[in-house]
Parts: structure tokens; sequence; C-alpha cells
């Protein structure tokens, strides 16, 4: 049975995975001070479950918190501190990793500019054409730690862009928040796709089932967009996935027509289909040519940006088809399906 939680509450604390998220989340329920060795957070594994959950949580302070969370936790020296520590470790990995990444915009956008573009290694390649209502609900549970705070961690660039980078985010961004309109928010349109595959749209609901390779791809634009120096970053971060949306937007959408999900789980990818193709041409031009223009010196970050965005999604995507070709699912532990709802490999005509 899905919970009855209101969809726009603060989510509730995840259980620790080790040593470092453990120390974080009896810290954050107890209100006692944070007790972690200092060296557990550089001996923890960059991509690990222990650190990715802790960074996450930490990171979620700055958004809407945990309920029974005292809300001034997000500025505890202590914690702040850890949060310092881990995002060392994890800039430091993502530095290894990047080595040989592009360092301009050209070499680093250009082959997204080319048709099939598919950055996280097939996903919605495959949900097009095999996937089944199952999996599409284990993507959409996962994707819910990304789609229902979209659009919030770009923001957070906005006061440190000016003239045509400014006005183009903020053009975009409008877009992403409805235009004006609550109804049409895309975190909103977002929940409304859980609900019509009987998944629980409330925010962070499914914290618990998420790996790290799924934390790692929040984690990143919490990272960029929390650091005025990684700016240029962020911009690479939020350019990428806006070119690369609309082609894989389509296939998503065929996919859950294809396997019989209500009108409301193809109607947010719908969205993105239109809408990032024509933010596609303002990223690009106004985003960063604006920024560039401004800050010439920032084009290696952009780039980098660019490369650590598709990185850590291309590693999600092979956990995620390498779970599915065995016939197991990637999440941590298995969904609550609705009676009456369809199941994975079955025909949802077989539910009525």
């Amino acid at each position: 049975m899905i919970p009855q939680r209101s969809v726009d509450s603060a989510a509730p604390l995840a259980a620790g995975r080790g040593e470092v998220s453990e120390s974080v989340v009896t810290a954050l329920r107890t209100g006692a001070r944070l007790r972690c060795p200092r060296g557990a957070a550089v001996r923890a594994d960059p991509w690990g479950e222990d650190l990715q959950l802790a960074l996450y949580v930490l990171y979620e302070l700055h958004y809407r918190g945990f309920a029974d969370v005292d809300a001034e936790r997000e500025w505890d020296p202590d914690l702040l501190r850890l949060r310092r520590d881990l995002e060392s470790v994890m800039r430091e990995a993502l530095r290894a990793d990047l080595r040989d990444a592009p360092r301009t915009v050209d070499e680093a956008f250009g082959p997204l500019l080319v048709e099939p573009v598919e950055p996280t290694g097939g996903v919605s390649h495959h949900l097009e054409k095999q996937g089944d209502l199952g999996q599409l609900r284990d993507y959409a549970a996962l994707r819910s730690l990304y789609h229902l705070k979209e659009a919030d961690p770009h923001l957070w660039v906005v006061p440190r862009l000016r003239g045509r980078a400014k006005a183009g985010m903020v053009a975009i961004e409008y877009d992403e928040f409805g235009a004006g309109r609550a109804d049409r928010i895309h975190a909103r349109l977002f929940a409304d796709l859980m609900a019509d595959l009987g998944l629980d749209p409330a925010y962070g609901a499914y914290l618990e089932h998420a790996p790290a390779s799924l934390l790692a791809t929040v984690n990143l634009m919490s990272l960029f967009g929390l650091h005025r120096a990684l700016r240029g970053a962020l911009v690479g971060h939020f350019a990428s996935v806006e070119i690369t949306s609309s082609p894989g937007s389509r296939r998503l959408a065929a996919a859950l027509r294809r396997c019989g999900a209500g009108p409301a789980a193809a109607r947010f990818y719908d969205e993105h289909v239109e809408a990032d193709a024509v933010h596609e041409q303002v990223v690009r031009r106004e985003v960063i040519g604006g920024l560039l223009a401004d800050e010439p010196e920032l084009e290696a970050d952009v780039a980098l940006g660019c490369a650590a965005t598709l990185l850590l999604e291309d590693r999600l995507a092979a956990e995620l088809l390498g779970a599915w070709e065995r016939g197991l699912s990637p999440l941590r532990k298995p969904l609550d399906v609705p009676s009456g709802t369809a199941r994975a490999g079955q025909d949802p005509e077989d539910t009525a």
C-alpha cells in the first residue's frame, strides 16, 4: 500500500549505509552533535553507497530538509565541514576520471548535437523498444529524486550570471517552472506521471530505493550549484541536460504509451520534447555564449560540467541495463505495486 503523505512535504530520513551516512542520519534524527571521525570521509569510496547517501542528505538540508529535522541544521558547522570533506573526495575522483575529457565547448557538446543522441547509454532506447511497465516504474521511481527537484539547483547560478547568460537562463527556467502556472511546473508533471504509474509521488519517497549511481547524478548538480566557483560547470551540466533531453523524452513517451500507461504519464515527456528543443538553442547561444563572452576563462569548466554529467549518466545506465538484462530490478528494495495495476511483463489488458 502506498503511504499517504503530502506530495510537497519534507521527506523522511533514510537509514544510513555506512559509517559516514549513519553518523549524519543519527545527528539529524536525534538533534545531537555530529560524531564522525575525520578520517572516515577520506576513506570512503567516492562512488559508494555510504559517501553518496551522506552527501545527498547533507545537500537536502539546502532544499526542503527532512521531516522532524531542525531547519537550523542547514548551517551546522560540523555538518558543513563534513560536507566539504566529502565534496573534496568526490571532486578528486571526478578529476581523475575526467583526466582526458574535452576542454573546449565545441569538443564537449559537438557529439551531442548529432542524432541519434543517447547520453545514458541506451536506457531510453531499451525502454522504447523492449521495456515493460515494471522497468518504467523502476526508472520513474529512481528519477523522481532528480525530477521532483528539477530546475531547483540550476537556479543557484542565476545571481552568478549577468547579461545574456542570465536572461537566457531565466527564460528557460520560467518554462521549467510552468510559465506562471503551478499545474504546469515540470516537477508537478512528473509527480502526476508517478501517480499514473501507481507510484508514490511524494517528494523523496524513493530515497531508500536509490543506489549510489543514481544519488551521484543528483549530487553532481547540487555540488555545482552550491559553489560559485563551479558556476561554469553548472552551466555545462544544465546545457547537456537541455541539449539531450528532447530525443530521449520522445522515446520515453513512446515507451509509456506502448506499455499502456495513462495520459498523465506521457504528458511529462511530451512537454520536454517540444520545450527542450527550443531550450537547446537558447542555452547554446545565450547561456553558454553569453557566459563565455563575459568570462571566457570558464570554457574548460563548462566542458567539464558536460563531461561529468555524461560520465555519471553512463554509469547509471550501465547499472540499470545490467540489472534488467539479468531479470532483476536496479532498486535497492522492491517497489510496492498497487493492486489493479499492470506488473512487469504483464499486458495492461490482462489487468482488466
